[in-house]
């Protein structure tokens, strides 16, 4: 990270991060480490899969990098931002000590957030309403294994565009958005989840599991999914007046996103990380 942005940290009310998959290859730790270094905020919300407890069953890998991110979580927590733990269907495990406090750090189910403007948005991470997670886990750990092996391809092809001064680019993103059964899945996710903070009478919804940046209006709530650290290093924020915005991290500062290598990948399988 640049001194720059260590004299000069973004400042937020709020932030939003999920599916950064700490104990998987494809985690792009060093972004998500320069964007906590980069930032503060009043409250830190890690909505689920933070760490890949799926993906470490397939072999244990855990760099210093992963501890760093874990550290700098820890260290915001202890220096007063409220950090809240939303676990997902890749570290559910955590759910069994909802409402514990793990240092600083509270681990919840779901909460509701209070914007400043005074909007209430449910955050959750999401898994929950995913028909395949919920009904056909094996189905979703083998999508995982794909999913894992074509994101190894994907920073492949990262490190061979940064080599040419290319900008960073997802060709699981592009695959994604091109498939029109991803396409159907991610539309009735978002629908399933406008109308759940519809339900409860709430004014938006704030997820990440699909591993798709998005914010926008369905109906007559605001659907926010703060996106992933694998495919599209995303962050949802919220300013001090209350507006919230997604922040793209390798077009905020590309310069800070040429990353080493990546070890090889094992020799496993590909799916929907989320």
């Amino acid at each position: 990270m640049s001194d720059i942005k260590r004299m000069n940290p973004l400042k937020y009310r709020s932030i939003f991060i999920s599916d950064v998959h700490l104990g998987f290859r494809g985690c792009q730790a060093r972004f998500v480490l320069d964007f906590l270094q980069a930032t503060q905020c009043r409250q830190l919300y890690l909505v689920g899969d933070i760490v890949d407890i799926w993906a470490m069953k397939n072999g244990l890998y855990w760099p210093d990098s992963h501890n760093q991110v874990v550290r700098e979580i820890l260290d915001k927590a202890r220096q007063g931002t409220e950090v809240i733990y939303l676990p997902g269907n890749h570290d559910d495990l955590f759910r069994n000590h909802l409402g514990a406090r793990v240092g600083e750090v509270t681990v919840r189910d779901e909460v509701v957030h209070t914007t400043a403007d005074g909007r209430r948005f449910l955050v959750l991470h999401g898994d929950k309403f995913d028909g395949v997670v919920q009904h056909s886990l094996w189905l979703a750990k083998l999508g995982s294994r794909a999913y894992d092996n074509l994101l190894a391809l994907n920073g492949l092809l990262s490190r061979v565009r940064s080599l040419f001064g290319l900008k960073y680019w997802s060709l699981a993103g592009y695959l994604k958005h091109k498939i029109k059964n991803a396409v159907s899945y991610i539309g009735n996710f978002e629908q399933a989840l406008a109308r759940e903070a519809e339900r409860r009478e709430l004014d938006g919804m704030i997820c990440g599991h699909i591993h798709h940046a998005e914010m926008r209006d369905i109906a007559s709530v605001s659907y926010c999914n703060c996106g992933d650290w694998v495919e599209s290093c995303t962050a949802l924020v919220e300013h001090h007046d209350g507006r919230l915005e997604l922040l793209r991290w390798t077009d905020a500062y590309p310069e800070s996103l040429v990353a080493p290598a990546l070890p090889p990948a094992p020799a496993i399988a590909l799916a929907q990380a989320s």
